[in-house]
């Protein structure tokens, strides 16, 4: 075998863990929003996605999660391979594998339902599932900033200004509503920024798997 089709070998699975990690963002929010529209009593300004676990269509969120979490692993270690020696080619990528198994964590550690969600429940209840959900999500969530921060490290030596600036901006804003929805007063406006700024985090990390898996051809 040559060392031409040898390389070839190599690169081709790493795209296919790219795509993995591309596809994880759109798939989680197409099967979250369709949820959110559609379930008895679910409200995007009260209530965040992981309570869509619970009831009698709960699997289909923890489903969710465990899909979303083994993409986005499998779109890390896809990046750990394609990335050029150098600032954030090691932590970028260990960092949304950390997101990643975070996912898989929430799936098995349900979130506690209440707040009217499932229809019909009280106030909410704290549970020790519930407790290491929220842990695992806190953990999740301050890896993916701090990815944010790390890969903007990268593009600044790289001389890519622009994506620089996008990373920061996005662990910025992230970073502010992860805040305020972890500070007890998660009003409407606080619950619906926490929302708009997850799916911009998790558009940052669609957008920089593609742009790796141009890069690498």
């Amino acid at each position: 075998m040559t060392i031409a089709a040898t390389r070839t070998h190599v690169a081709l699975p790493a795209r296919t863990l790219l795509v993995c990690g591309a596809v994880s963002g759109p798939l989680y929010f197409l099967t979250t929003l369709t949820q959110a529209a559609v379930r008895d009593g679910f409200d995007l300004t009260k209530h965040p996605a992981s309570m869509l676990s619970n009831g009698d269509a709960g699997w289909i969120q923890v489903t969710n999660f465990l899909l979303t979490g083994v993409l986005m692993i499998a779109g890390a270690i896809g990046l750990s391979r394609t990335l050029e020696p150098g600032i954030g080619s090691t932590w970028g990528p260990r960092l949304l594998g950390v997101f990643g198994a975070s996912l898989l964590f929430a799936a098995v550690f349900k979130a506690d339902p209440g707040n009217g969600f499932p229809a019909g429940s009280g106030p909410g209840t704290i549970s020790t599932a519930g407790v290491l959900h929220m842990a695992a999500g806190s953990v999740g969530f301050l890896s993916l900033i701090v990815a944010t921060f790390v890969l903007a490290s990268r593009f600044s030596r790289e001389g890519r200004r622009g994506w620089a600036v996008y990373s920061r901006a996005t662990g910025i804003a992230f970073f502010a509503s992860f805040a305020g929805i972890s500070s007890g007063n998660a009003n409407a406006v606080v619950m619906l920024a926490f929302w708009a700024t997850v799916m911009l985090a998790w558009g940052w990390v669609t957008a920089v798997v593609v742009h790796t898996a141009r890069s690498a051809r």
